[in-house]
Order: structure tokens, then sequence, then C-alpha cells
């Protein structure tokens, strides 16, 4: 049980980290062209892990599953997140992102037809009022640019949100390693149509630690983050396991206090507080 816990913890470490490289790549990379570098080489070691499991991937036969899940998982959710970041902070998104659980409890009842609890409504309600509070909390004027951002992420969160709700239904015919591979796929294809003319390579501005959080997002916020989740959740179980996605926003406020020097106003930081106890209320 020990071990489940500290993979689960160490699986939110790690996805918080790629809050703190979004920071630092926001001014290397436009936002698109980062996921596509960013899923284009996790696809590819996807696909290897596949070959050494030497499991099929059906692109084709499951296209319409994939694509979905690629469009809301990988390519909607990553890049409204590298969006966000570039002008807002580490904190305040991670924070803003404590309502991921709210918009998996949203989306359950339509996709999987599952009831649910008042309490977990009530903890919806307070989440909602603290993402309030946080919005309203950051310091020093609200900006068009931060504004966007915020609703960036909180958009990312709606499409987190419906891509662990259907993903969960869909997980009844693929398993999760085929499931993250296919999305991988067709996720990349559609970050990398997005590039087609958006794209100034002017606005390309790569350094060594630039190149160092390309291979961190590329590979430990995306495949080892994910093989610890569900390794963690297989030996805790799913119930369990739900509440510690809470642990998210916590680890990035830290790591941006420590490692990006960002400063938290008292509002904010209530709001992000309560937001997370709506969370976790809303995921016991």
């Amino acid at each position: 049980m020990k071990k489940g816990i500290l993979l689960l913890v160490i699986a939110t470490l790690l996805w918080a980290g790629n809050y703190i490289c979004g920071r630092y790549l926001g001014p290397a990379l436009p936002a698109t062209l980062l996921n596509t570098v960013r899923w284009a080489i996790s696809t590819l070691i996807l696909w290897g892990l596949l070959a050494l499991n030497k499991k099929q991937l059906p692109l084709i036969a499951k296209w319409k599953e994939f694509f979905i899940l690629g469009f809301l998982g990988i390519f909607a959710f990553s890049t409204l997140n590298y969006i966000g970041l570039k002008s807002i902070s580490a904190s305040q998104a991670g924070m803003i992102s404590a309502g991921i659980p709210i918009a998996i409890l949203f989306f359950t009842p339509f996709f999987l037809k599952e009831k649910i609890k008042p309490k977990a409504w009530m903890g919806a309600v307070i989440s909602i009022l603290g993402v309030i509070l946080l919005v309203q909390g950051k310091q020093g004027a609200s900006s068009e640019g931060s504004i966007m951002g915020e609703a960036a992420i909180l958009l990312s969160c709606v499409a987190w949100g419906m891509y662990t709700v259907l993903g969960k239904k869909y997980g009844k015919q693929i398993d999760p390693l085929t499931m993250t591979a296919g999305a991988a796929f067709y996720g990349t294809l559609l970050s990398a149509i997005s590039c087609i003319g958006t794209v100034d390579a002017g606005a390309i501005h790569m350094t060594p630690t630039a190149w160092l959080c390309i291979v961190y997002v590329s590979t430990f916020a995306s495949v080892v983050a994910y093989f610890a989740w569900n390794a963690g959740v297989k030996i805790v179980g799913a119930g369990r396991a739900a509440p510690y996605i809470n642990l998210l926003p916590v680890w990035t406020v830290l790591l941006g206090v420590l490692l990006l020097q960002e400063q938290i106003s008292g509002l904010t930081l209530a709001g992000g507080i309560i937001t997370i106890l709506g969370a976790i209320l809303a995921s016991l």
C-alpha cells in the first residue's frame, strides 16, 4: 500500500513539473509547436513500449475513440496549458488545475450515466467559489493577457475532464497503454496540423534549459508519470487513488515558489486552498 501511495505522489510531482517547464518554454517555442514536439517524442516512446509488450495499435479500427481522446487529452489540454502559461504563473495555473476533479464530476453523469452524491456536488460548488477567488486574487492589475491565460487553463480543465471520463468509457474495450499511444498519435497529428501557417520561425528561441525542459515534458511528465500513476492505482485501487490528483496544484505552487521565485497574494492562496478542499470533498 505504501508503495502504491508513493507512486501516486511521484506521478503528481512529475505532472507539476510540466507547469514549471511550460513557463520556461513559453518564450522558447509557440504553444502548438511545443505540444507537437513533446508528443511526437512521447508517441515514439509509447509505440516502443507497445512493441516490447507485443501489442498491436488499431489506429484504423479504433480511429474514432483515439481521435476524440487525442483531441481532448493531447491536443486541447496540453496546448491550452502552454498557451495559459505564457501569461500567468505556474503557481496560479496549478491552483486553477484543481478544478480538474470538478470537471470530471460534471461530465460523469452525461457520459457514464453514474449518479453523483450530494456531498460531491457540494464539493464542486466550494471548488468553483475557490476558483473565482483564485482568478480575482492575483497580484497587480488584471491584463488582457492574464485573463486569456486564466481562460485557457480553465478550458484545459474542461478538456481533461472530458478526456478522463471518455477514457474510462473506452477503457472497457482498450487497455490503457494502447489507448494512450493511439490518443498520442492523433493528438500529435492535430498539433502538427495546427502549426501550419501559424508558427513563425522567428518565435523559436531554444536554449540549453529549453532543450532540457523538452526532454522532461516528453518523458518524465508524459510516459513516466503515466506509468507511475497507473501502477499506483493498481495497488491502492481507483477509489483511494482519486483524491491524490489534488496534490498536483500543491506541488505546482511549491515548485513555482522554489524554482521560479513566484509570488502569491493572500487572496490567491486562499482561493487555491478553498479550490483544493472542495475538490477533495468531491473526490472522497
